[in-house]
């Protein structure tokens, strides 16, 4: 049997993921650095600047090592990789092999999520890139070192999760406390003194007026939006381009009346830094006159019903529920005699004398699923002449609508119930106090806030009525106010009075009914229409 000879090859030294050839020619280790810097405690130990600076020297007068990069985000939060652009680069850079070795201070400079930290720490593996720590003395291609790494990674990561729920506390402490913290620089209306309270910016206040003003008199949130825009006027954000979310978002933010609501989103995820709106699952503040109102809150209230009327729609006697955006002052206004649904807009491409053709038909006469309708359709041409015969015709000298007008104020003035609303305030802060004292999810504090909130639903139906109540007053008082003021005849056609002070129009064979803005106790004018 030949006698065996067995021959050693030694391994060959690697930068990175490439064999060196000859030792004469190892070239010099391409090192970068990665540091960060996110909280105000931690630059109280290691500030930006100084990391980056250490870093430069550090490997410039190292030899054997070549200067990549010091890699730095600046107020960056170490849970989570995706907004580190700095980091991100880092691996793009190993991932082209132009670097052979990190250095970073410490496992929590580099990530406080552990699943992360991992995650890149064996993707540089397998380009044979290490990782050395300084602060723990752990490099990662040493034996022990993915086992160490592990271990540290989810202290890190514990840390991080002990310091979310300290922030966590201090934000609840200071809801407890009745702080408001808003960001002025974006909030339309409103800046700060030199003590930090808010206060109001007189022209911006008029910009917020105007939205809630013509919100009510029918325009839509994409209309609202479009005059904005048109009219040059900036938003919040200082831009003059408008959009149905900033429309949306004023109108809904009680900060406007002078109160705040606060913790209306909380997180779900320290890691992740996921927001969710908060349902009920956490407990809510809400602080009334923290600062001085810009909207009163029965016009508030007004337009929150309004809001809520929008997106429920009308339902018609069909049995289905019309949504229709206000495009014009006649959008959900115009309603058909013979079976009570809504009119809609139709523009025809054919022309004649006066220009393009706009008609308005009943919705069920032009839906094949249901029975046709013979409702008779409307020019909006005509649509204009009734109002105009509608307004001049109560601006005659009129006693019976006179009456009528100063009956509806009386009438809603007296079922105001003003005494009933404070019994009920007494109540929800005696029970106020009461939650304070209780710790939360207790026994006793399900049993405080199951009755809180039974007093408050009574509260808030109560403000309701009393809401409806005042516009119904509001309302006879524009009437009063429109027929004061005008006391000859109308020659043109106002879309602004249309939308203020009619309530419904109902197309019959022969004659219109106008039912105008006067709380539902109707004075309807009969104005004959030639088919």
């Amino acid at each position: 049997m030949p006698n065996k000879k067995m021959k050693i090859i030694p391994a060959r030294r690697h930068i990175g993921s490439k064999p060196v050839p000859f030792e004469e020619d190892i070239p010099k280790l391409r090192v970068a650095a990665y540091c960060r810097v996110s909280t105000e405690y931690e630059e109280q130990n290691s500030s930006y600047q100084t990391q980056v600076s250490h870093y430069t020297n550090y490997i410039l007068n190292h030899d054997g090592w070549d200067l990549v990069n010091v890699y730095a985000d600046d107020g960056i939060s170490g849970t989570n990789t995706k907004k580190r652009e700095q980091f991100n680069q880092m691996i793009e850079d190993c991932m082209a092999g132009k670097i052979d070795l990190i250095i970073t201070k410490s496992i929590s400079r580099f990530a406080r999520n552990t699943l992360d930290c991992l995650h890149y720490i064996r993707q540089l593996k397998e380009k044979n890139i290490a990782v050395y720590f300084e602060k723990e003395n752990i490099k990662t291609t040493d034996a022990k070192g993915e086992v160490l790494l592990t271990i540290m990674a989810s202290l890190a990561q514990q840390e991080s999760q002990s310091l979310s729920q300290n922030v966590k506390l201090g934000l609840q402490y200071r809801y407890q406390q009745g702080k408001v913290m808003v960001n002025h620089n974006w909030f339309l209306g409103y800046t700060k003194d030199e003590e930090g309270h808010l206060i109001v910016d007189p022209e911006q206040a008029k910009i917020v007026k105007r939205i809630y003003y013509e919100y009510l008199e029918g325009y839509s949130y994409k209309q609202i939006a479009r005059r904005l825009t048109t009219d040059g006027i900036p938003n919040g954000a200082g831009n003059t381009k408008w959009g149905d979310s900033n429309i949306a978002s004023i109108l809904k933010n009680e900060k406007y009346i002078g109160d705040a609501l606060l913790q209306k989103s909380y997180t779900i995820d320290f890691l992740t830094k996921k927001r969710i709106r908060n349902q009920g699952i956490m407990p809510q503040y809400y602080i009334k006159d923290d600062h001085e109102a810009i909207i009163p809150k029965d016009l508030f209230r007004r337009v929150q019903e309004e809001r809520k009327r929008c997106r429920a729609g009308i339902k018609v006697p069909c049995g289905k529920t019309r949504h229709y955006n206000n495009r014009t002052c006649f959008s959900l206004k115009v309603f058909c005699g013979r079976c009570g649904d809504i009119y809609h807009r139709v523009a025809y491409n054919y022309s004649d004398e006066n220009g393009q053709v706009v008609k308005w038909l009943c919705m069920t006469g032009h839906d094949h699923d249901l029975v046709t309708c013979h409702g008779r359709a409307i020019s909006e041409r005509q649509l204009k002449e009734v109002c105009l015969r509608a307004f001049n015709k109560i601006i005659e000298p009129n006693k019976t609508f006179q009456a009528k007008l100063q009956n509806n104020i009386r009438h809603a003035i007296n079922q105001v119930n003003e005494e009933q609303a404070t019994k009920l305030d007494r109540e929800l802060d005696r029970l106020q106090i009461l939650l304070i004292n209780q710790t939360p999810h207790s026994k006793d504090y399900d049993k405080i806030s199951d009755e809180f909130n039974r007093i408050q639903q009574q509260r808030d139906e109560l403000q309701l009525t009393l809401d409806r109540q005042n516009e119904v007053v509001q309302k006879n008082i524009n009437l009063q106010n429109f027929i004061d003021i005008n006391s000859k005849q109308l020659n043109e056609f106002d879309e602004h009075l249309v939308r203020q002070l009619i309530k419904k129009i109902t197309i019959q064979e022969t004659y219109c009914e106008v039912e105008f803005q006067n709380g539902g106790l109707q004075y309807l004018v009969l104005i004959g229409v030639k088919s």
